[in-house]
């Protein structure tokens, strides 16, 4: 980020307010600090370890973060990929770290072309956390309830709320973000200023989590991400399994079903959905050798809602949203905390170079806020809206030429490098979706993959071995690609 811009002489310091401690709230008071004092309005108490934090469910479950995250999180944090690999994290090449059957096969793993940071939610959050409130530019308001937007429905200048104490205070300030997450309530302060409401859009394949953490089998420090993928063009419920290693010598096992397919929530069926409930029984197969340190936690709000900010006509000054205020999506793809941190980034990169109260600066970073945001929606509601009884707009004419060409693309990722790299940067929020569409990968999506489709997991020898006992039954071929 570019270096704190002084205050003239004898002019009031800038302040914002950013309403939610979470990740995404404290990724935009890092984004602004370095040009304003930051306000921080958190509901509940923050822990002070990696440890659960009130009203995030969700984060029993599989989370990572996708390399564009993590590089935007770089870029705001410098040093915060050590910092999670020093406290247990683990860095995982892509392809070459992932074992996963994906709609139309097996992924070889081929030589590094994107990654992923993996660890438990609450270590994600709390080095972040950590870093962020270390800023002598940046207070944190525990047990505050935001109230309501100060300002009209041309500039937002302020936040009332209800403190500690039980008083209401308000709080002037340059700039509002709203990153309180799934409930926000946003729409309704700024409707009670006179904003026009924000077009909002639903897709709800009905989609259940259940998560349990295992004890790691010895000897698989380095035991690639595993999980079996669903397949949308199959009129069943879309059915997934997920092995992540996380700190501490644990994986953390995450099964998700859409409606009429739901993981359960005892233990006595936990494995059993593993084996037999999805595409391919992997996952059962390994954590039927790990030792269970939970019982399944069953989350059921996985709602994909996108709220169209950009839209507005008339968006107020000195007001923008970030992160799950905007929209949330199926976790099963993985993009909220990546979104949430590019959203943070190209907010502070447009106060970098226009300032906080620039003229239209709110509407520019809505917009620029939207355009991850895309990315990752198109991911998710072009799929669960195939999915049994989904509730949601039916896929047009172009939805569905587009689903046709990217199933045709996921077949030639199996093996094809260049298609399979192409995926990568953008599912990572690496590269735009562009991507797909250059000449050299359109051709080569028509071509179909090079090589046949592995016919078992590309879990090599030593790894099955590791958690096992025996090698047995592999197919080594693919395991571990080295060019092509």
């Amino acid at each position: 980020m570019t270096e704190p811009a002084s205050t003239p002489s004898g002019a009031a310091p800038r302040r914002a307010v950013v309403i939610g401690g979470g990740m995404a709230g404290m990724l935009a008071a890092a984004a602004l600090s370095a040009y304003a004092d930051v306000t921080v309005v958190e509901r509940d108490v923050l822990p002070d370890g990696p440890e659960p934090r009130k009203g995030l469910p969700q984060a029993r479950h599989v989370h990572v973060i996708w390399s564009g995250g993590a590089r935007a999180m770089e870029e705001l944090l410098p040093g915060v990929t050590d910092a999670w690999l020093t406290a247990g994290a683990r860095r995982i090449p892509l392809p070459t770290g992932l074992v996963s059957m994906q709609p139309r096969g097996w992924f070889r793993r081929w030589p590094e072309m994107q990654f992923m940071i993996a660890c438990s939610r609450d270590l994600l959050d709390w080095v972040v956390r950590e870093r962020v409130v270390k800023s002598e530019r940046v207070t944190v308001l525990q047990r505050t309830e935001l109230l309501s937007l100060e300002g009209d429905a041309s500039r937002v200048t302020g936040v009332r709320m209800r403190t500690a104490d039980g008083g209401e205070q308000v709080l002037p300030a340059d700039l509002v973000v709203d990153a309180a997450g799934r409930g926000s309530r946003a729409s309704v302060w700024l409707k009670a200023l006179g904003v026009p409401e924000a077009p909002l859009e639903e897709v709800d394949s009905g989609l259940t989590y259940s998560s349990r953490i295992f004890r790691a089998p010895s000897g698989t420090e380095e035991f690639p991400l595993v999980n079996v993928q669903s397949d949308a063009t199959v009129p069943v419920p879309g059915r997934t399994t997920t092995i992540e290693p996380i700190e501490g010598g644990r994986w953390l096992v995450t099964l998700s079903g859409t409606r009429g397919g739901e993981p359960p929530a005892s233990a006595e069926g936990f494995e059993t959905f593993a084996r037999e409930g999805v595409r391919h029984p992997v996952v059962g197969e390994l954590i039927a050798h790990a030792e269970p340190l939970s019982d399944p936690v069953v989350t059921r709000s996985t709602v994909n809602r996108r709220r169209f900010y950009e839209r507005v006509r008339g968006w107020p000054e000195g007001f923008v949203a970030v992160g799950d205020s905007v929209a949330t999506y199926n976790p099963v793809y993985g993009h909220g905390l990546s979104v949430a941190a590019l959203g943070a980034l190209a907010l502070g990169s447009l106060v970098a170079k226009e300032g906080l109260r620039a003229p239209g600066l709110a509407r520019r970073a809505q917009r620029a806020v939207a355009r991850p945001v895309a990315t990752a929606w198109e991911f998710a509601v072009s799929t669960d809206i195939h999915y049994p009884d989904a509730i949601g707009k039916p896929p047009g004419l172009a939805n569905r030429l587009l689903g046709a060409y990217v199933n045709r693309l996921m077949l030639a990722a199996t093996g094809r490098p260049l298609v399979a790299r192409a995926f990568f940067d953008v599912v990572t929020l690496s590269k735009p979706v562009s991507q797909l569409l250059r000449p050299a990968v359109v051709i080569a999506v028509l071509r179909g993959p090079r090589r046949p489709l592995l016919t078992a997991p590309p879990l090599t020898g030593v790894e099955r071995e590791a958690v096992t006992g025996t090698a047995e039954g592999l197919e080594d071929a693919g395991a571990r690609e080295t060019g092509g």
